[in-house]
């Protein structure tokens, strides 16, 4: 399971346009991971350029 660090998110939008599921969108300028929709392959975690992504 992916989560998002808050307060490091940046809003760039690179995560979601990134993610092969769809799993992630913007919700009030901070990514937010559908854990149903995520498959956990990272591409999240490659493309964040502040790091605020993590696997759990």
């Amino acid at each position: 399971m992916h989560v998002v660090n808050e307060e490091e998110c940046i809003s760039c939008m690179a995560c979601e346009s990134e993610c092969p599921t769809g799993a992630i969108e913007m919700r009030d300028d901070i990514a937010w991971i559908n854990a149903e929709l995520c498959e956990d392959c990272g591409e999240c975690t490659a493309v964040c350029p502040t790091g605020a992504i993590e696997q759990k």
